[in-house]
């Protein structure tokens, strides 16, 4: 090791300038000493504090670990084995907690101490002389030796006094032997403080390398051989799960390009309004819809939210719900179209009372139609059937089938099968495509006929010319005649029915004409994709049958019961009903029209009334027949006729005074 520099202690009484100036040096190195000293024991206090709070970090990683299995994680399927390795962990952290306490112990005792002893003892503590605390001695020494030197150098050489002389000449030795005693003291600091420094920088630099490379030994020690197979296990387990991440992350690259790389119709609402690709065999359907909620008695407001079918239940999950809710059971429900506030694609889902049930809005007319048509099928129930696809698809290719022109008996018999059935569109029931007849379908509905959808008919108001031009009153009042004709009628009964259509047809001699129309009806709105139908309640009196508009009860239409040759239910729909008009025009010419509707009761019900109807008609003509008819039929307290009396609620026939339906 190279020598250290020192001060002669044999020049510190000359006190020579050079001497001097060789002090100046070592004073300077001591203050620089002084501040290093300084910054290296902020730098050695940050490491322990560092390690210390190592110490504390480790523990708190330790109980967050055990924290894990506590977690309440909504997708924590499949973590028993992570909780179990972080268990190990923990133990593992908890044992590595140990050592880092042990090496911030003995990084206290070996680093920290040994320099903060450095610099309270010797530089800054009087039990050992401070090296500034010497300089000033020092200084004021030589001061002093310089007064007394002057003061005897200005004795006179005339008339010496003696006496002077001496207490002078004592004073001076006096002062000199001050200085060279503080001088020996300040230069024997200085030069061991050349050897302190170089000890006080490696003796704590040695405590702390031999407290890590204890800290590591100890941690070998501990756990290279036991913890070699449970890191190689933890590593291949990491390395297996980032690798089904890397592919699933590439899977997921290629399925983000791929979605992305679409046409840009997926994007635009109703894109292809003029043929969308509709699917008509949907047993489920989900979306969002915008829900009509009435917020007064003139006001609404709609309300976007997503709606899905399960089973035979209509759900909606606002956003931010947990789960969706029950908003109507679909179930013999019916669906038409309505207009609604100026708003495209809306449709109203009716109950099997007849109540109106709620108002939805598609945002497409491809979402319009398919929810339409998945409601519709679930409203038959298909969803109970064994493979609900196959018999919706089934029902959706027969209704297709039926619109196929039957030209021969032959053909028309093996068409008809029993096991075809006809698609109503609107009802939750099955239609049969047709009964084998014995006259020609041709015979009975002239091919190319058109179907009228609308129940203001032209034959209606051909009816009303030949009633003298009396016609329903638009502002909805009723007339003294109308009024004294339902008093005098021995027969009234309501039904809620809706419009599907009416046809012009050739013969009215049997029922089959009816099946035939309403198997052409169905046909026609479920290919032309018409869902809207108007409701009205139908009044069978003993002189007519009327249909009503039950907000208004305005009349909208009514035939004569004499001029009804020909009335039948469906005979698997029982829903279904319809009937024949026959009228006879001014030029002699006549009129037959076919008129299908959907009623909420059976239309077996529906024909009941009518055939009573006229049966009372023909009655009237013999009072004795009329008395008979009168003693088998029941009769209400004011002398009316009673018929279908055990109606159930689910019926909805209501007579006009909320009295139970009477005849």
């Amino acid at each position: 090791m190279p020598a250290v520099d020192k001060l002669l202690l044999e020049e510190a009484l000359q006190d020579s300038p050079q001497t001097r100036s060789l002090l100046s040096v070592f004073e300077e190195d001591a203050g620089t000493l002084t501040e290093y000293t300084n910054q290296l024991l902020q730098a050695m206090q940050r490491v322990y504090g560092a390690q210390n709070e190592m110490c504390l970090a480790t523990q708190q990683l330790s109980k967050q670990l055990l924290a894990y299995e506590k977690q309440h994680f909504a997708l924590g399927k499949g973590d028993e084995e992570v909780i179990s390795t972080l268990h190990y962990f923990s133990k593992v952290v908890d044992e590595l907690n140990n050592l880092h306490s042990d090496l911030a112990k003995q990084l206290a005792d070996t680093m920290v101490l040994p320099i903060i002893q450095f610099r309270e003892k010797d530089l800054t503590d009087f039990s050992f002389p401070e090296v500034s605390t010497l300089k000033d001695l020092f200084g004021l020494a030589s001061n002093e030796h310089d007064v007394s030197m002057a003061k005897y150098s200005r004795l006179p050489k005339r008339k010496e006094n003696e006496k002077l002389k001496a207490e002078v000449a004592k004073e001076v030795a006096n002062a000199r032997r001050k200085q060279h005693l503080s001088s020996l003291q300040y230069y024997c600091a200085l030069n061991a403080l050349q050897y302190r420094k170089r000890v006080a920088m490696m003796e704590p630099m040695l405590g702390y390398t031999r407290g890590q490379i204890n800290f590591f030994k100890k941690g070998a020690e501990m756990f290279s051989k036991r913890m070699d197979s449970f890191l190689s296990s933890v590593s291949d387990m990491v390395q297996s799960i980032q690798g089904e991440l890397d592919a699933e992350a590439e899977k997921m690259r290629i399925s983000q390009q791929d979605l992305i790389a679409v046409n840009e119709s997926v994007y635009t609402p109703d894109s292809d309004v003029i043929s969308p690709a509709i699917n008509r065999n949907l047993i489920q359907k989900a979306g969002y819809l915008n829900l009509r909620n009435k917020t007064g008695l003139v006001t609404t407001t709609w309300e976007r939210v997503y709606f899905f079918t399960q089973g035979g239940n209509l759900m909606c999950q606002p956003r931010g719900a947990v789960a969706g809710g029950l908003i109507q059971d679909l179930d013999n429900c019916s669906v038409m179209a309505v207009d609604c506030e100026d708003r495209r694609y809306c449709f109203q889902i009716t109950t099997p009372t007849g109540k109106a049930g709620i108002t939805l809005q598609a945002e497409s007319k491809k979402e319009y139609e398919e929810w339409i048509c998945a409601i519709n099928n679930i409203s038959r129930q298909i969803y109970l059937t064994d493979n609900p696809e196959a018999a919706a698809i089934k029902l959706n290719q027969t209704a297709l089938q039926a619109v196929t022109p039957i030209t021969s008996l032959g053909k028309k018999h093996e068409v008809q099968l029993p096991s075809q059935t006809v698609k109503n569109m609107e009802n939750d029931k099955i239609v049969p495509s047709g009964s084998a007849g014995i006259q020609d379908s041709t015979q009975l509905i002239a091919p190319g006929t058109p179907i009228q959808f609308d129940i203001v008919l032209p034959a209606m108001e051909f009816l009303d010319q030949n009633r003298g031009g009396r016609r329903a009153n638009p502002f909805g009042e009723s007339e003294d005649r109308s009024k004294d004709e339902e008093e005098d009628s021995l027969l009234q009964q309501m039904f809620v029915v809706r419009f599907l259509g009416s046809m012009a047809v050739q013969s009215d001699e049997t029922c089959e004409v009816i099946y035939e129309a309403m198997r052409q009806v169905l046909a026609a709105r479920a290919i032309h994709n018409i869902f809207r139908m108007t409701e009205s309640h139908l009044m069978v009196t003993s002189k007519n049958l009327r249909l009503i508009d039950p907000q208004t009860q305005v009349t909208r239409t009514s035939f004569e019961l004499t001029t009804v040759t020909q009335f039948a239910a469906h005979q698997e729909n029982r829903r279904l009903i319809g009937f024949v008009i026959h009228l006879s025009e001014t030029l002699g010419e006549e009129s037959m029209s076919a008129y299908v509707f959907e009623s909420n009761t059976e239309g077996e019900k529906i024909c009941y009334a009518i055939s009573l109807g006229k049966e009372i008609i023909d009655a009237q003509k013999d009072p004795e027949a009329l008395a008979q008819l009168m003693k088998s039929v029941p009769l209400t307290n004011d002398g009316k006729f009673m018929l279908l009396n055990d109606l159930s609620e689910e019926d909805g026939t209501m007579l006009e005074g909320g009295e139970e339906s009477e005849a």
